[in-house]
């Protein structure tokens, strides 16, 4: 598992994080089942703060794309449906946008928030 995080980056290290392991997620890269390391392990390998990449997780979990098992671990989650993955797939690619053109995560939030209320 390939994950990176740019300390020169305007988004915030857990969302790097997040997004990463996001795309992996709905591109197949890591198929469901797919255990990921330890919060603490990867926390070491990306010289993060623990809390830094819980962050992630809890987000990826609320998603519904991992699943925490306690001492099992966090692994790929099963059962999401096609809509799920395809609006995962298009998220992804707006928040890379978003990041391309500079927008704050703040502001590309507001954006789909307005679109979903709208």
């Amino acid at each position: 598992m390939d994950v990176s995080v740019s300390v020169d980056s305007p988004v915030p290290p857990y969302e790097q994080v997040r997004g990463q392991l996001a795309a992996m997620i709905g591109d197949g890269r890591l198929p469901v089942g797919t255990r990921l390391p330890t919060v603490r392990q990867l926390a070491g390998q990306l010289e993060l703060a623990v809390n830094t990449v819980a962050r992630a997780y809890r987000e990826l979990e609320a998603a519904g794309l991992v699943q925490t098992r306690g001492r099992h671990g966090t692994v790929v989650a099963p059962g999401r449906d096609d809509a799920v993955d395809r609006l995962q797939r298009a998220a992804v690619g707006y928040a890379a946008e978003a990041t391309r053109l500079g927008v704050p995560a703040e502001t590309a939030l507001a954006l789909v928030r307005a679109a979903l209320d709208g």
